[in-house]
């Protein structure tokens, strides 16, 4: 397993040891003691697994306010995702960057995004399978999210016409979201 950094503090890109042959491949998608070793120690207690059916989806930008923020691992099982992380913590150095990556099934990549950054993808073909370990359980109360069109924030999403849920139309933007998430350098 591979764990490289990016350039928002904190946030991994995750290769796992990939075996294949003739038959196809195996790999793991987790290891507890291999996270560990990367100085990775998370204690991930839900699952979750989303299904787009249309290209262009986007979900997010999604977080929860502290006490119950969440730490995610995140992986394509099923397609290819545009995956967006903002850092959302008050007096970080990157406080409000925003970077891109390329999830998909094929490549194999996960994407681990920590407590203070807020996460959207936007699906780049149909019928994409999301799956992701969090370390908080989903708590309404603490539910929030970003705008995904946020001017100021200026990400460089592969769509302008996006399919939405409701929901996730009505974020607000950056400078008017609640967020509690300190930088601790």
């Amino acid at each position: 397993m591979k764990v490289n950094g990016t350039n928002l503090f904190g946030v991994k890109m995750i290769e796992p040891e990939v075996f294949g042959d003739h038959r196809g491949y195996f790999m793991e998608s987790y290891n507890e003691l291999k996270f560990f070793q990367h100085g990775l120690s998370y204690k991930f207690v839900q699952d979750n697994h989303s299904l787009s059916v249309d290209k262009n989806v986007i979900r997010g930008l999604h977080f929860q306010l502290e006490p119950k923020g969440q730490t995610k691992l995140i992986r394509v099982t099923a397609g290819e995702i545009f995956d967006v992380v903002v850092d959302i913590r008050k007096g970080s150095p990157t406080f409000g960057q925003w970077q891109g990556f390329i999830l998909s099934a094929s490549n194999k990549r996960q994407l681990l995004v920590p407590q203070g950054f807020a996460h959207g993808f936007c699906t780049l073909v149909p019928n994409c399978e999301v799956q992701y370990k969090v370390d908080a359980l989903y708590s309404p109360e603490h539910d929030r999210g970003i705008a995904w069109d946020d001017p100021a924030l200026g990400i460089n999403w592969p769509t302008s016409n996006p399919v939405l849920s409701d929901k996730d139309a009505k974020h607000p933007v950056l400078a008017e979201a609640e967020i509690n998430f300190v930088y601790e350098g």
